[in-house]
């Protein structure tokens, strides 16, 4: 599996369990330290590490266990290192100040949508990775 299917089944696993505006960056050509990033809102501590918890276990269905996991006990940014993938579950405060997606703002993107959401399903953002 590529590193974009790889992070396309994980933002799946994300929306599975309720992860708000799931973001894939391909930022294979701006870095040498990963190939996707996997950028995810959580509505509070303990929904955040539930989001995370549920991107650990289908990275290991997918027979890719995370090289690691940070920030899970404050819960307000959680990295789980996945090699080529790396997930960035945040609450909102904390997506808003680290802003990601601005700062990878050359990045091919695609924007998953919940299903709560006014668009439902996939969507495409600037760019399809």
């Amino acid at each position: 599996m590529d590193s974009l299917a790889k992070a396309r089944a994980l933002a799946e696993a994300a929306l599975a369990r309720k992860g708000r505006n799931v973001v894939v960056l391909d930022v294979a050509e701006l870095t040498s330290f990963a190939d996707a990033f996997v950028i995810v809102t959580g509505t509070s501590d303990r929904h955040t590490r539930a989001v995370a918890d549920a991107v650990v276990e289908s990275a290991k269905a997918h027979d890719m266990p995370p090289l690691g996991v940070e920030g899970y006990e404050d819960a307000e940014w959680v990295l789980i290192d996945l090699n080529d993938v790396i997930v960035h579950v945040f609450q909102g405060e904390a997506r808003s100040d680290y802003d990601l997606e601005r700062l990878w703002g050359d990045a091919p993107s695609t924007t998953y949508h919940d299903e709560g959401g006014d668009e439902g399903g996939p969507a495409v953002g600037s760019g399809t990775p």
